[in-house]
């Protein structure tokens, strides 16, 4: 463990390891107003905070300090004993751009049209977002911060960067724009506050050249335990094996930023927020509204203010909504009334009732899915219930999902496991957290459970009213045909057999888009 690390201990005054007490608040949607007076930062603190998000890509609550004994994360776990640790935090979308759209607008992604995977592409899939909405980045900009983005920003709406983010970028016709490695020593003014994000690769880290090198704890594949959802294969466990070695890079990451912190002088005075965008890569889990697609680990760190950001465990059900809100008000920013979420940090707040998620068009994979997340429950409903959760996507080509399919084609899966390749699935399904983590014995049929069937239903078709879910209508023809110009064959849902009359010469003649390289953009 680095020195650094060693010494935060003896830096923050540490409280008591506590649970927060879970107070029902019930709301009859998501879309719930802001009210409160955002719990702005302490009146003795003239200098405004700084705000840091480490936001990592595809990895789910496997952290040392979640219990996960073959990982070795010794960073993350001093920090989550000297910070506040959220064990309960549900995402808006298990996949990427959907999830980050709705994060950098403070709405879930379905109120606004940014529900569907790498929309807003190109000018002719271009869609913008209303004008009484500010982004974020924006809002911070507005109140004198320097705003900065070191990776992608993966949105579904299209944007001019430069009004978001200080810096220079790249940009890719399909994966968006993305901030070139920068940080917080780059603005100008060293005395002005920043909102930053640093994003790192997590789970994708195995797809690096160098993934090999830079593992220095090599996971003993004999002590792999999967999901019983997944094959005891050998291709299977050494896929989770590899997974897990991602965290170790991922901790070494961190690191290195808070080291940077601390040298630079910003560590005192800079809330660091350490979440992912979604669960794992894995089948079943990203894309999917089971847990392993939405729910993720989520630390809070901030050395100058330990009354604030408090050395506890809060399990109670938050949503990744509440990030963006408690940024804001942590900045002493008034928080829109079109943001969802609440300032965590608010002596008054009061844990949710339930959370919502989503799931739409990934990619050429057109799909419809809500969940409902209660606190032992959770609800899921499937729009589609005669496509299987394996219809084709970009996974395909993965050893991992070919094996997996050779194996269920071969009738060598059990029941449990041959579940997601299925040609079609349930229209609804319900779980009991508590008794059934891995969401394997679907309730919907059981009279005991009938109620809370019945519950978790009227929450969802209220929210879907009361929001407009905009994932209810047909998707707009130029996003569609941005998808079957790249992907072609592979784009099978009947929503594509309209295009192809329309357009006979369409299908695939796009692909270049895909295998295209990030372009730095020449600013003015």
């Amino acid at each position: 463990m680095t020195q650094f690390i060693r010494g935060l201990s003896a830096l923050l005054m540490i409280g008591a390891m506590c649970s927060c007490s879970k107070q029902s608040s019930p709301e009859t949607t998501s879309t719930k107003k802001q009210t409160d007076d955002n719990a702005p930062m302490l009146a003795s603190n003239l200098k405004k905070p700084n705000i840091l998000w480490i936001y990592v890509e595809d990895i789910s609550p496997h952290l040392g300090s979640d219990g996960e004994p073959l990982v070795h994360t010794p960073t993350l776990d001093e920090i989550a004993s000297q910070g506040t640790k959220f064990t309960n935090t549900i995402m808006p979308a298990p996949v990427c751009s959907a999830g980050r759209s709705a994060m950098m607008t403070g709405m879930m992604q379905t109120t606004t049209g940014v529900h569907n995977h790498h929309s807003a592409r190109t000018p002719e899939s271009a869609f913008y977002l209303p004008k009484d909405i500010k982004t974020l980045p924006e809002l911070f900009k507005d109140a004198g911060y320097y705003t900065f983005n070191s990776g992608k920003d993966d949105y579904n709406f299209s944007y001019n960067r430069e009004d978001l983010y200080e810096g220079d970028y790249a940009k890719h016709p399909l994966y968006g724009q993305s901030g070139l490695k920068t940080d917080w020593s780059d603005r100008p003014d060293k005395d002005q506050p920043f909102f930053g994000q640093i994003q790192l690769k997590g789970g994708k880290q195995i797809f690096s050249r160098t993934f090999k090198d830079k593992i220095k704890y090599p996971i003993d594949r004999s002590k792999i335990k999967l999901p019983p959802y997944y094959p005891n294969d050998p291709v299977v466990i050494n896929e989770w094996a590899r997974y897990l070695e991602s965290m170790e890079i991922t901790d070494r990451e961190v690191a290195s930023i808070f080291k940077k912190l601390e040298a630079d002088g910003e560590l005192e005075n800079t809330l660091v927020l350490f979440f992912a965008d979604h669960g794992t890569r894995f089948l079943r889990h990203k894309q999917f509204l089971y847990e392993g697609g939405i729910k993720v680990p989520f630390i809070a760190y901030w050395k100058g203010q330990p009354k604030i950001v408090k050395t506890t465990q809060r399990d109670e059900l938050i949503s990744g909504l509440d990030i963006s809100a408690t940024s804001l008000a942590i900045a002493g920013i008034q928080i829109p009334d079109y943001f969802e979420g609440k300032n965590l940090f608010d002596p008054q707040y009061k844990a949710k009732e339930f959370v919502i998620s989503a799931r739409d068009r990934c990619d050429f994979t057109i799909d419809r899915i809500r969940s409902v997340r209660t606190e032992r429950f959770k609800y899921i409903k499937n729009f589609y219930p005669e496509r299987s959760g394996m219809q084709p996507s970009y996974r395909d080509e993965w050893q991992l999902t070919k094996v997996s399919r050779e194996l269920y084609e071969q009738g060598k899966l059990n029941s449990v496991q041959a579940k997601h390749f299925r040609p079609t699935r349930e229209p609804e399904e319900l779980y009991d957290l508590v008794n059934d983590p891995h969401e394997i014995n679907n309730l919907v049929a059981n009279k005991e459970y009938a109620k809370e069937l019945i519950k978790h239903r009227n929450i969802l078709n209220l929210w879907i009213k009361n929001s407009n879910d905009l994932g209810q209508y047909p998707e707009r023809e130029e996003s569609l045909k941005l998808m079957l110009g790249i992907w072609g064959d592979t784009a099978i849902n009947p929503e594509f057999d309209e295009l192809r009359k329309q357009y006979p010469n369409l299908s695939g003649s796009q692909y270049s888009l895909k295998n295209a390289r990030f372009e730095k953009v020449e600013k003015l």
